[in-house]
């Protein structure tokens, strides 16, 4: 990694204020921790997990976390990075076990009477193998015999191809939605997602008690291959029950809490629960800082009192994608029933707060979890906190606009910076008042204004330094990892410049899995509106597989593709004869439509033209756009 400008040590008054939630929690209650190691079988003799030369996980990076607390992190974060970074192989119960801390997310395997089916297999096929491997190690070589994908989010299927070997046939089970929510997530947003997600998890960070350690949910993400088999046997309602390898599994369908395609899992035989990552240990997000879709916190807490009602009285174990299980079913009835009235109580407030005039940042400030509640360490915010999620809840009903006109028509960031720090008196003076504020140790103040000097002047070296050291003494005292993540990341870019995206999710696999719908749409997105304004193309493709020929059309900025003839389908100038796989090719820009014509893959009549200018529209999405500079 290269070298980066090294942090500032924590400023007074974020040193006091971490000690102080020493004193606001039971910070001598263990019970966690034991839960945690419990069951503990090993971990991997190397903890270098590669592809190739290039490690895309280490099993020691977080070992700092054993020592304790340092005055550059809130206590509370610290104690459930610690728990979260226990890495190895532990049993669950009987014929149940998981892979933890090799990679953001947990890979389940549940032993059937052949081999073992894998739950979840992580976001890299490298780290998912060096899973698999490391169960073997400890439960001798079982085949596997089916895979199942909790949910729709990368971290569940990217290392798929780590355990399933090339041209294996086995149950690939999913819930309903699945491949449309997976690939659509990662392919039509995914740059922006991707750029974003790098502050989230704090990709460029240095590992360390100034740095990155953690996000709340796992340590980070792998960095290795992103794979994906598509399902094919999908579960498509609540009460479904299906037998793979003689292990018996009842469904229940939840979708929109935390992915918009998810389902929990009872295995009736094991008394075991499987949430999925509807009920780990900490408060989920609603909206993750890296942009998606918002979630619903009303049909989530529904959802969880459904699985009591269904499970909570024949469960013995819940476990998780994420964190570590609970165990005894008084236990795991109380831990379900807290985190549902824990979504349930953030919605009702939020809309309560909302319906006597509040706005989404007024909202998230009052807002408090009720003492009974905080004081069960996983309703804690060190993934999702209770500041956004409240504001996530007023952009689902009531969107980005908060009523006041003030706040319909403002400036962009940069013209309204410049305009600012003119009415304030210019950047020195700006600053000068900025200093003052930081030597209070008000630093979201001094974010917020110095943010202004910044964004008129990226160059203004003293704004930038000054910015960089707010948001590293806000990312000190984050109890949410990754608040601290996008605060230390923040301050790391502006002192060293922007590092990019480290992870491409819009994989080779994610792309083959979109639909011919999809794939256009996500064309679609990618053309130039402006310069194409003039432009009117109209291709149609006869696909050999298919009765119905797709015409695609690019008219006043914007490409719509149909199928059939029918009347709102304008005359081709050009049609082309072709195998759906060879279309793909060409629309991914791989293949050369002449190409394929002179090697007798395809046929055109028309304008041979066309394709070449309609690719020409195309614009590349960026991987880099700044974040915290114009």
């Amino acid at each position: 990694m290269a070298q980066h400008t090294q942090p500032e040590p924590a400023e007074p008054s974020i040193v006091e204020a971490n000690r102080a939630v020493l004193g606001r929690f039971a910070f001598d209650d263990s019970r966690d921790f034991e839960d945690a190691k419990r069951g503990f079988l090993g971990t991997a003799a190397d903890p270098l997990i590669k592809d190739g030369e290039r490690t895309v996980w280490d099993l020691e990076a977080y070992g700092f976390l054993s020592g304790e607390c340092p005055d550059s992190v809130n206590p509370s974060l610290w104690r459930q990075s610690r728990l979260v970074s226990d890495h190895g192989l532990f049993e669950v119960t009987e014929g149940i076990y998981q892979v933890r801390g090799f990679d953001l997310s947990n890979m389940t395997l549940v032993e059937g009477e052949r081999g073992v089916l894998v739950i979840d297999p992580l976001i890299s096929a490298e780290t998912a193998a060096a899973g698999l491997a490391l169960y073997r190690a400890h439960r001798g070589e079982r085949p596997v015999t089916g895979v199942l994908y909790t949910h729709s989010h990368v971290d569940h299927f990217g290392g798929v191809r780590g355990v399933v070997p090339d041209g294996a046939e086995v149950p690939i089970i999913a819930p309903e939605g699945f491949l449309e929510h997976a690939v659509s997530e990662n392919v039509y947003a995914g740059t922006a997602m991707g750029r974003r997600a790098a502050y989230m998890y704090g990709a460029a960070l240095p590992k360390g008690p100034r740095g990155q350690l953690g996000a709340g949910l796992g340590q980070t993400t792998s960095t290795g291959t992103v794979t994906l088999i598509p399902p094919n046997l999908h579960i498509t309602r609540t009460g479904q029950e299906e037998t793979v390898d003689d292990i018996r599994m009842v469904f229940q369908l939840t979708p929109g809490t935390e992915a918009p395609a998810e389902l929990n899992i009872f295995f009736p035989d094991r008394a075991a629960l499987c949430m999925a990552e509807n009920a780990t240990h900490n408060l989920h997000n609603l909206l993750t800082l890296r942009g998606a879709q918002v979630r619903d916190p009303h049909v989530w807490s529904r959802y969880l009192t459904e699985a009591i009602t269904l499970f909570g009285a024949d469960t013995e174990v819940a476990f998780a994608s994420h964190h570590w299980p609970v165990r005894g079913s008084e236990r795991v009835i109380a831990f379900l029933s807290e985190q549902r009235d824990l979504y349930g109580y953030l919605h009702d407030q939020t809309l309560r707060m909302l319906n006597t005039g509040l706005t989404g940042p007024e909202a998230a400030e009052l807002m408090q979890i009720p003492p009974s509640l905080e004081r069960a360490w996983h309703t804690h915010g060190y993934y999702g906190s209770v500041s956004h999620n409240t504001k996530a809840i007023y952009q689902r009903y009531l969107g980005w606009f908060d009523g006041n006109p003030a706040h319909l028509w403002q400036h962009p960031p940069v013209q309204a910076a410049t305009r600012y720090v003119d009415f304030m008196g210019g950047a020195e003076q700006v600053l000068a008042k900025a200093r003052e504020s930081f030597t209070a140790g008000d630093y979201r103040w001094v974010a917020e204004v110095v943010n202004h000097v910044v964004f008129a002047d990226p160059d203004n070296a003293d704004a930038r330094t000054l910015q960089a050291a707010a948001l590293e003494q806000l990312g000190y005292g984050s109890e949410n990892g990754t608040w601290r993540n996008f605060y230390l990341m923040g301050a790391l870019e502006l002192r060293d410049g922007a590092v990019g995206t480290p992870t491409e999710t819009a994989s080779p696999d994610m792309v083959a899995a979109l639909t011919l719908d999809q794939l256009f749409d996500s064309l679609a997105i990618r053309i130039d509106g402006p310069n194409s304004w003039d432009a009117s193309l109209t291709i149609r493709w006869i696909l050999r597989e298919q009765d119905r020929p797709i015409t695609l059309r690019l008219h006043n900025g914007v490409l719509t593709h149909t199928a059939g003839e029918g009347p709102a389908v304008a005359a081709p100038d050009l049609i082309v004869t072709l195998d759906e796989a060879d279309l793909r090719t060409v629309l991914l820009g791989t293949a050369d439509l002449d190409d394929l014509v002179a090697s007798g893959k395809a046929e055109m009549t028309g304008n041979p033209k066309a394709v070449r200018e309609l690719l020409g529209h195309l614009t590349a999405p960026d991987p880099d756009f700044a974040i915290v500079t114009p």
